[in-house]
């Protein structure tokens, strides 16, 4: 059984800093070519890739590292790179304090097409244009950050925007909703909400509809023509990344695991994790 570390503050030598920024090749040389061990954030961590070798693992899923990437990295994900090589690109970390401190509605941030907090988190890949764009936004961020010069963060709040913009432009995931769907955005904002805070009781999609006051097929209208996913599919992968998590992380049996995410009977719990992934609870544990 593995243990996960947890990092509370972006920076952990002063915790009055909400924002940093590293290259990832001064990174990869502090660890001295080590991966680093599986651990979670509490705070938005995006990985602006110019080169790289290796995979990069989030909430279990192993995406492989290349060129021209930007990844989006969730508070509460579990994540570990994996490099073959020094990586080349920028590390950048900010919490919902920085936020606020720069005008960026918590709202905003939900409403883009990048931080996927359950399910999958590929990398969204980038063309040389929009990966020398992306860049040089980032360097400005550093050059900024390590400099004395007046209303910094303000000044890196709004590059930071503008980075989360532009890769939003770019990304491939589906953006634009029906016309004849009113306020998609603020559903799928709601709907995942009520996910993060009922997934354990919750596992239907007319659970779900119902609190929403619409119906299933409107809500699943909606939610596929937002994400390319169905509601079932958010729902179900929602419980699937806790589950992992537990087996993975904690020292509870298959059966207390199965009572924690609202399965009645342990076979009901095994049953549903061995169709989603594909190997059952005890399988996973003892590969994982």
């Amino acid at each position: 059984m593995s243990t996960v570390k947890i990092y509370n503050q972006v920076n952990q030598q002063n915790d009055k800093l909400s924002f940093g920024i590293s290259k990832m090749e001064d990174i990869y040389l502090n660890r001295k070519g080590e991966p680093d061990a599986p651990h979670r954030h509490d705070f938005f961590t995006i990985l602006l890739i110019d080169q790289a070798k290796g995979n990069h693992i989030i909430d279990f899923n192993q995406y492989s590292l290349g060129s021209n990437q930007i990844f989006f990295i969730a508070p509460g994900q579990v994540h570990q790179m994996i490099e073959e090589s020094k990586s080349i690109g920028f590390s950048m970390v900010f919490s919902n304090q920085f936020l606020i401190q720069n005008n960026i509605p918590v709202c905003f941030i939900e409403d883009l097409n990048l931080f996927n907090d359950f399910g999958e988190s590929p990398p969204l890949e980038l063309n040389s244009e929009e990966s020398q764009k992306l860049n040089s936004y980032a360097e400005e961020i550093y050059q900024i950050f390590n400099s004395d010069l007046s209303f910094k963060y303000e000044a890196i709040g709004s590059l930071l925007k503008l980075i989360l913009i532009y890769s939003n432009n770019v990304c491939s995931l589906p953006k634009n909703i029906n016309p004849s769907i009113h306020n998609g955005d603020s559903l799928l904002r709601d709907f995942k909400t009520l996910i993060n805070n009922n997934y354990k009781k919750w596992h239907t999609t007319k659970e779900y509809a119902s609190q929403l006051h619409i119906t299933p097929d409107h809500l699943n209208r909606v939610i596929k023509t937002q994400t390319g996913k169905t509601a079932k599919e958010h729902i179900q992968s929602r419980i699937i990344v806790a589950a992992k998590r537990l087996l993975y992380f904690s020292t509870l049996s298959n059966k207390e695991i199965g009572y924690e995410l609202g399965f009645s009977e342990p076979a009901n719990f095994s049953a549903f994790f061995k169709n989603c992934v594909g190997v059952s609870p005890s399988k996973f544990q003892s590969i994982s």
